[in-house]
């Protein structure tokens, strides 16, 4: 039992560097054609870069259930939870608190939200495949703290 809370906290904290990661060479990578959708306005409540998250969806769920089925790759189980878990994260932050595509009221006033929500808008105001820079999801650099 500590053993999969272990994996699925390691999990968790360790995916937000593959995101970083995913989001600059990949998103703003060969994968631009699903995610300039973003970076650019469009009509209707879904965009081309929701695939991305259906994909990552679906990676986590054959992980929980592979893990699961396959008694020797047990430890796949609470990696795809960490998986969700920070999938679950990223679109409270990213998709209700930074782009409100749902209209929930969140206060913003907290020092790390505010850090979190500019450096997204930092990033956004290039809408183009180069030239961006804060590419994290859940963590940004202390400089996107200070008021600009």
């Amino acid at each position: 039992m500590l053993q999969n809370v272990a994996i699925i906290l390691i999990t968790f904290v360790v995916m937000e560097g593959v995101a970083w990661w995913t989001h600059k060479y990949i998103m703003h990578g060969f994968m631009w054609r699903w995610h300039h959708s973003h970076h650019n306005h469009h009509k209707g409540v879904f965009e081309k870069n929701d695939l991305f998250s259906a994909l990552f969806s679906g990676v986590a769920v054959g992980l929980v259930v592979v893990g699961s089925e396959v008694e020797s790759l047990w430890f796949l189980a609470p990696l795809g939870i960490g998986v969700t878990l920070y999938g679950i994260f990223y679109f409270i932050f990213h998709d209700v608190i930074v782009h409100r595509r749902i209209r929930v009221r969140f206060k913003t006033d907290h020092p790390y939200l505010r850090r979190i929500i500019r450096a997204h808008y930092v990033h956004h105001k290039v809408h183009k495949r180069e030239g961006a820079e804060a590419f994290g999801f859940l963590y940004a650099p202390k400089k996107y703290g200070k008021e600009g």
